[in-house]
C-alpha cells in the first residue's frame, strides 16, 4: 500500500479457532492462536494493512463484525469455521460486503468428512484459500492485497 497510511483489514476466525496448537494438531497444525495473531498482525503490517484479528465461538457476534465490515467498507479475510457448512444467515451477512472478503481455512474441507465439502461462504466470497495450515491467512493476505492494490 503507497504512503503512510495503513488500512483496516479484518481477520474473523469462527468457532474453535482460538484453540489452535491444543486442537486436533495433526489437522491444524501446533502454531497457536497467538501465534496466528502474531502472523497475521507482522505481514499485514508488511502489506501496508492494519490487521484485526478477532475469534468468536457466538455465531451472532461473527454476523455483527461482518456488519461492522460492510458499514465502514473493510476488506476481510474469514475462516467461519463450523460455520461454513450450515450458518445462511453468516452466508447473508458476507454478502452485503463492500470490500474484498476471502474465505480461508486450514485444512483442505474436500479432504476429510462429507459434512465439510459444501461451503455457504464461497458462493459470496471472492475467493477462497485452503489446506495450506497458517500458510492460508498469509496467501489470503497477499490475494488481498494484490485485489486491492488492483
Amino acid at each position: 500500500m503507497s504512503g503512510t497510511t495503513s488500512r483496516r483489514v479484518l481477520v474473523l476466525n469462527g468457532p474453535n479457532l482460538g484453540r489452535l496448537g491444543s486442537r486436533e494438531p495433526e489437522v491444524y497444525g501446533a502454531t497457536s492462536y497467538a501465534g496466528l495473531l502474531q502472523e497475521c498482525t507482522r505481514l499485514g503490517k508488511e502489506l501496508g494493512f492494519e490487521a484485526e484479528v478477532r475469534e468468536t465461538n457466538d455465531e451472532g457476534e461473527m454476523i455483527r463484525w461482518l456488519h461492522e465490515a460492510a458499514d465502514g467498507s473493510l476488506p476481510v479475510v474469514i475462516n467461519p469455521g463450523a460455520f461454513t457448512h450450515y450458518s445462511y444467515a453468516l452466508r447473508d451477512a458476507a454478502a452485503q460486503r463492500t470490500a474484498p472478503l476471502i474465505e480461508v481455512h486450514i485444512s483442505n474441507p474436500y479432504a476429510r468428512e462429507e459434512f465439510r465439502h459444501h461451503s455457504v461462504i464461497a458462493a459470496v466470497a471472492s475467493g477462497t484459500v485452503a489446506g495450506f495450515g497458517i500458510g492460508s491467512y498469509r496467501l489470503a493476505l497477499r490475494a488481498l492485497a494484490e485485489e486491492l492494490n488492483g
